[in-house]
């Protein structure tokens, strides 16, 4: 009898979790992939791509964290190739930035456009790859973890793709603001709390660490800082090997 009410119990589960996934999971799914596809494509005007190229990187940046995620837990095909709405809205968000984007030689608000879109992909896919791998049944700890990897994921493919320094191994808190964004949700499942709040609330502590950190320059200790010191940099120009 036991077994029987833990099955039903674990189906209503399973049930509940499905509804979710087909209505605000997926709204949170669907903006994530068009503003982290408009960070992609401004990526790509930047380093001044073609038509394909930019498109390219549009949609790579905007399915790399959740396809990553849907094959870790089992989910395949992954949703951005099961569902045409995700490729769709990559295209258009490509061709929005190619055909409006101002000219390359303005950088400054090239990149700061890059930043504020990537930051809001970050958000709300750090949030969303944690529901879906606590919808799964993974342990909280490990989907946090794995909300993080979804949320970083796009912005590795974007710079791997236009040759730079991925963010997330140098930036200002990046990994960081994704994993607090992913404990939000984390905490308001074990909680029980609803998921939509959680989400909102984890997204906006997401998007507001990483807005911070670029504002103030906050940044994780990085390697070699202390070459930075007063008179490092004079002995190493001394050098003459």
């Amino acid at each position: 009898m036991i077994p029987v009410l833990g099955a039903e119990q674990v189906l209503q589960t399973l049930a509940g979790f499905k509804e979710y996934a087909t209505g605000t999971l997926l709204v949170l799914e669907l903006v994530g992939t068009f503003v982290f596809a408009l960070s992609g494509a401004t990526a790509g005007v930047k380093y001044r791509l073609d038509l394909f190229g930019v498109l390219v990187v549009s949609f790579a940046t905007a399915t790399a964290g959740g396809i990553t995620r849907d094959l870790l837990i089992g989910a395949v095909p992954p949703a951005a190739l099961r569902d045409w709405r995700y490729v769709g809205i990559s295209v258009l968000a490509g061709l929005v930035i190619f055909f409006s984007s101002p000219r390359p030689d303005r950088q400054r608000r090239l990149r700061n456009l890059v930043l504020i879109f990537d930051a809001a992909g970050l958000a709300l896919f750090a949030v969303s790859g944690t529901q879906k791998a606590l919808g799964y049944g993974l342990d909280p700890v490990m989907a946090a973890l794995l909300g993080m990897l979804t949320g970083i994921g796009g912005g590795i493919m974007r710079d791997v793709l236009v040759s730079d320094v991925p963010a997330v191994l140098h930036s200002d808190l990046y990994a960081v603001a994704a994993l607090a964004g992913a404990i939000v949700v984390v905490m308001g499942h074990i909680l029980n709390a609803p998921a939509a709040p959680s989400a909102v609330v984890g997204a906006a502590l997401c998007f507001g660490i990483r807005l911070v950190a670029l504002w103030r320059g906050w940044r994780l200790p990085t390697a070699g800082a202390h070459e930075d010191a007063p008179g490092a940099a004079d002995s190493a120009g001394g050098r003459r090997d």
